[in-house]
């Protein structure tokens, strides 16, 4: 991005390009983040993960284009601390059609529309810990999962706590002021219900 060069299709290839250049553009030097290689690695080895658990199925082409979205959105919110509109909101219509195509049942309507309102709420209590992108990001999240929403929401949260924990033990009060990124832990929160959620569920409820 700093010299406008473009990029060879050598200087191209996921991953093996990054290593090769040292992580520094060949014609002007300058360092390439090492979120690109991490992007790239990550998107793989979930888009993998979602043919292992759904086998070459309809389901697994979803989850792994949610999989590749929830990457991309909590790059983009770890480095500007955005969640575009763009992205997230067209994502989550087009899952939340193909899960209702595919499974037919108001539960992904209903846990996109649940997840979301939830996630308002918060945003309205206390709107410098919550941003609308999260909102949206919930809806996303809510298509997808279903009913599992509340295992992903939960997780994401409790994931969340660990950053919080430790500004407030290092700031004091005035880390009431900083903001964290809070997608990329919606995102772990999120996977962690795709590939498991139904036995963290089960085992969630069978206390009760």
């Amino acid at each position: 991005m700093s010299c406008g060069t473009e990029l060879a299709w050598r200087d191209n290839v996921p991953v093996l390009s990054w290593l090769f250049l040292r992580g520094r553009c060949r014609t002007c030097g300058v360092r390439i983040s090492v979120v690109y290689p991490l992007v790239e690695l990550a998107t793989a080895g979930l888009v993998a993960g979602c043919f292992v658990k759904f086998g070459l199925s309809a389901d697994a082409f979803v989850a792994s284009f949610f999989c590749v979205v929830l990457v991309v959105l909590s790059a983009i919110d770890l480095e500007h601390r955005i969640v575009p509109n763009r992205i997230v909101l067209p994502a989550a219509l087009v899952v939340l059609l193909a899960q209702t195509a595919l499974h037919p049942s108001p539960e992904w309507a209903l846990g996109a529309l649940g997840a979301s309102g939830f996630l308002f709420v918060a945003a309205l209590a206390y709107p410098a810990g919550m941003g609308m992108g999260d909102v949206k990001l919930a809806l996303l999240l809510g298509a997808m999962l279903g009913r599992l929403v509340g295992v992903g929401l939960m997780l994401g949260m409790i994931a969340a706590l660990v950053p919080s924990v430790y500004l407030l033990a290092r700031h004091g009060s005035a880390a009431r002021k900083m903001g964290i990124p809070f997608a990329p832990f919606l995102a772990v929160g999120a996977l962690i219900a795709l590939f498991a959620g139904n036995p963290l569920l089960h085992a969630y409820l069978s206390h009760f």
